[in-house]
């Protein structure tokens, strides 16, 4: 079964093909980065017109690097949710005349079920049952994971997301968008030992983040200290953020009993997360996955793996076509339940 992945569900245009015998075929990504750059963020509207421009050309190119005709197609998989609603409408509506028109089955993908099966495209890919951290510019969760569409969620940011805090703090610092990668860079000339930020909400029980506060308190830092000490911040700032993850991941573990970890979305390429994560599992005797850095951020690959589990389990959508821009990852079906 070959299945065609679309992805717009924000800033990048994703589009890929998956083989449940031959794995991924093709991938092709396009980023907005340089279209939203000049707002510090992404503008929805433009978001949404610039998929449309680029989505067809992807869906082609795709087919070409797979070597593939329309009629080799078994099915269309798209992201309706969550994400920025009108992004969402360009992929699905496209996603399902495909379908419609190639006379193939299409099905709704959850993006963060992407993000969360994601790792399975590695050539180690994690067994259930396994505690997942999603990390992202719009989300951060913690869920334990069962089996595809088991899900469990244990704890979620109730403000910023972590991927949304360090783009924020950027922001503060002057850097250019998208800053999270560049406070990571700024961050290694850094000195830890400078400044000390807190790990909201890790003096108390529970699962649940929150950064907003720390956005707060890199600004009041940054206004008593200057320019000067904007390395120093960063890597303070990074320090507080990976810590509270780590420490939320092992409470995590600990309340489930488990002991493999996924790290997915577009927060988990950071290096000095990665390192931490993995240190923690294997003092633990533990494992952690997670996909390769162009899987970490949003892409048509993820979104083809998931659909192929839900239409080889005999989901597909009707006609109507529908965007959810919030949807619970807890809500989905597990496979072979409906």
């Amino acid at each position: 079964m070959r299945i065609l992945g679309i992805e717009t569900s924000c800033d990048e245009t994703g589009v890929a093909i998956y083989d449940d015998e031959a794995g991924l075929l093709a991938h092709t990504l396009y980023s907005q980065v340089k279209l939203h750059a000049d707002y510090g963020g992404v503008v929805p509207e433009l978001a949404s017109r610039d998929h449309v421009r680029k989505l067809v050309p992807l869906v082609k190119e795709a087919l070409a690097e797979a070597k593939l005709s329309a009629d080799q197609i078994d099915g269309v998989a798209y992201t309706a949710g969550p994400g920025l609603v009108g992004a969402l409408l360009v992929g699905a509506c496209a996603g399902r005349a495909l379908a419609y028109a190639w006379g193939v089955p299409a099905v709704a993908v959850h993006h963060m079920e992407g993000h969360l099966l994601a790792p399975m495209l590695e050539e180690t890919p994690p067994a259930f049952p396994f505690v997942a951290l999603l990390v992202s510019g719009g989300h951060t969760q913690l869920v334990r994971v069962d089996g595809i569409g088991q899900y469990q969620l244990l704890g979620e940011s109730i403000d910023d997301a972590a991927g949304e805090a360090f783009d924020k703090t950027a922001k503060l610092m002057g850097l250019d968008y998208p800053g999270g990668p560049l406070l990571s860079k700024l961050a290694e000339q850094g000195n830890s030992g400078r400044f000390k930020f807190p790990r909201p909400m890790c003096d108390r029980p529970g699962l649940d983040f929150s950064f907003s506060g720390l956005k707060t308190f890199a600004a009041n830092t940054i206004a008593a200290e200057g320019d000067s000490a904007l390395a120093d911040i960063a890597r303070a700032f990074e320090d507080a953020v990976v810590d509270t993850l780590a420490i939320k991941c092992r409470r995590a573990l600990e309340q489930t009993g488990l002991n493999r970890l996924v790290i997915a979305g577009g927060v988990s390429a950071n290096r000095h997360l990665r390192a931490q994560l993995e240190s923690m599992m294997q003092k633990r005797g533990g494992e952690v996955f997670y996909p390769r850095p162009e899987f970490c951020t949003d892409n048509g690959a993820m979104i083809a793996y998931a659909g192929m589990q839900r239409l080889k389990a005999g989901e597909h959508q009707a006609l109507a076509v529908k965007g959810q821009p919030r949807w619970p990852l807890d809500q989905l079906s597990a496979l072979g339940q409906s």
